[in-house]
């Protein structure tokens, strides 16, 4: 049963004496000045609708949010009784206290909603972030691209030159733990979320995508502005972290309905792979549950489509104004073996672009606008070797990253009004502590780990100047250990077949170690400290590092939440000017 509730239309919420009521937005949030959002409160039981009232600053929820809000003496089930309201805004800037009272109940949340400075201080803003990227493949990108000699590295990272830094908080708001997809989306919408979850508060109804909205930067674009929008990512485009730039749903896994939103807000530039999500289900190799060509609907709507690299060469020097390039049916192959090894699907997808080559591309077709643009590049598969400790291919997939970056660097030397920020959204729980030589007496791989003085340098070579080592596996190279795992046998060696894959399911479905790697001499078996249940390492809790350079890189600074970080990308474009707080 449905009721009008017009004076609560805003934003909160009864409560229970153990607090199992909740009011979305969450106590401390950070709204935009103008910012569309919805709200949304959930009882801890079935509550009378007459026994409600809430104020917003001591003033009628209504007479501050202009809207009238549902009443749902019970959700769909559950036994509770909730309060919507879609789409509201506040110009305002300032505190915002709201007070729900349902009997003898009380809650009170508090949201802090800011505005920007009144002009841009930037035309375009490359947002760069290596999906899982923890300061171990920071080192070992520069110690493998590099060199290293009597302590100091011979070289730096593009990243290493972005002069502006801060450490960035990533927990989710439902564990300290966390994943790409909340992470990504605190980014792009200056909301900390749940994990799995994607530009929404993730509610406790069953439908994935009717909980309450926020907007992401996309969308605030399309808002408030003529800017271009860009994606470009080596996974899956509807993957976690490409879809938090669109999406709304508490469910990453919602690939299919993420490929409707990536086309109802229509990005300018959308490059990566994924391409089973667009075909419609009676086409073979097709993920989706309905017949809906995304590709025609696309390329209907003016986009140059491409497939491989050379489709995307052209299709970038062409005069269509909007590009999708969709370069595998799944996420794209890792730099290792696509550029070097030609292992894992490359011989499926045998020419696939590189990250710098989409960076490239997207950067040529929205620098022709000349009101600016947004660009988000993930390096999607640092974190996707990271999981399953095949760390050669995550510090190769690093480099590729850090090539990306430099991609950047290089279009905001011609074009200074461009901001730049490097990052992460999540760590993994891994760590350089020295060296492994082959050379080393023994047969025993163990006992050919240096440590301290015994580590010495490793002996990487790059002899043709390409940035990548010659060859991962070297004498004496990189000793890189995670701090979490599945059971697994460490072989202390590079995979050069293809990607790692530590632990597989047994008859009783828990992840054991992989008696491929069982017999390579030298293995040695590790007892997970993990629960059976995870067949790979998984993300840590630490903080991540953001470096950023160029106008409104200042604001990057000491310790910040994901969440902050978007204030930031607001204010570098003026996004909320009428609500100036500075």
């Amino acid at each position: 049963m449905r009721g009008a509730l017009a004076f609560l239309t805003a934003t909160t919420l009864l409560t229970s004496a153990a607090g199992a009521a909740t009011v979305m937005p969450l106590d401390r949030a950070t709204i935009l000045a103008g910012s569309p959002f919805d709200v949304k409160v959930e009882f801890k039981g079935v509550v009378d609708e007459g026994a409600v009232t809430v104020t917003i600053n001591g003033r009628p929820a209504a007479d501050v949010l202009g809207k009238p809000a549902e009443f749902i003496a019970k959700e769909d089930g559950v036994e509770a009784s909730a309060v919507r309201m879609h789409g509201v805004s506040i110009k305002e800037p300032g505190t915002y206290t709201v007070e729900a009272k349902a009997g003898d109940e009380t809650k009170t949340v508090a949201w802090d909603v800011y505005g920007t400075t009144a002009q841009p201080k930037a035309k375009n803003i490359i947002f760069l972030l290596g999906d899982g990227m923890s300061v171990a493949n920071h080192t070992g990108a520069r110690i493998m691209s590099k060199g290293m000699t009597e302590g100091k590295a011979n070289g730096r990272l593009a990243m290493d030159d972005l002069d502006r830094m801060a450490l960035i908080g990533t927990s989710s708001t439902n564990a300290v733990a966390t994943d790409s997809a909340n992470t990504m989306s605190a980014y792009m919408t200056g909301h900390k979320t749940a994990v799995n979850a994607l530009g929404v508060y993730a509610d406790r109804t069953k439908n994935s995508t009717d909980d309450p909205k926020v907007e992401t930067i996309a969308e605030a674009l399309r808002r408030t502005t003529k800017k271009s929008v860009g994606i470009v990512s080596t996974a899956e485009i509807e993957d976690a972290t490409p879809a938090a730039v669109v999406s709304h749903t508490r469910l990453r896994a919602d690939k299919d309905k993420i490929v409707g939103m990536l086309f109802g807000v229509a990005p300018d530039v959308v490059l990566g792979g994924g391409s089973a999500y667009f075909l419609p289900q009676s086409t073979p190799g097709s993920k989706r549950k309905d017949d809906t060509d995304f590709i025609a609907k696309f390329k209907d709507a003016g986009y140059a489509l491409a497939t491989d690299r050379n489709e995307l060469a052209t299709a970038a020097g062409s005069n269509q104004p909007k590009l999708l390039g969709l370069f595998h049916t799944g996420n794209m192959d890792v730099t290792l073996d696509r550029e070097f090894l030609h292992k894992g699907t490359v011989s499926k997808f045998p020419n696939q672009p590189g990250l710098v080559d989409m960076t490239k591309a997207a950067l040529d077709k929205l620098s022709k606008n000349l009101d600016g643009f947004f660009l988000m590049v993930e390096g999607a598969s640092v974190d996707k070797m990271m999981h399953p400790m095949d760390w050669e291919r995550a510090m190769v997939e690093t480099i590729e990253f850090d090539k990306a970056v430099a991609v950047a660097r290089e279009f905001q030397r011609t074009h200074p009004d461009t901001l730049i920020v490097a990052t992460a959204d999540h760590t993994h729980g891994v760590s350089i502590i020295g060296t492994i030589d082959d050379d080393k007496p023994g047969t025993a791989m163990r006992e050919k780990v240096g440590t301290y003085a015994e580590a010495g340098f490793p002996n990487y070579e790059d002899k043709n100047g390409d940035g990548y080592p010659d060859r991962v596996d070297v004498s004496r190279r990189l000793a890189i250990f995670a701090s979490n795992y599945p059971d697994y046998y460490e072989t202390f060696r590079p995979k050069l077949d293809n990607p790692f894959v530590p632990a597989v399911q047994n008859e009783k479905k828990e992840y054991v170690a992989n008696e491929a790697y069982k017999d390579v001499p030298g293995a040695v078996f590790r007892e997970g400290n993990l629960p059976k249940s995870a067949d790979t390492a998984v993300h840590a809790v630490d903080d991540v590092v953001l470096q950023a350079a160029g106008p409104g890189a200042e604001e990057f600074k000491g310790y910040m939440e994901e969440s902050d970080v978007y204030r930031v990308l607001a204010d570098a474009f003026a996004l909320a000017p009428a609500g100036n707080t500075n």
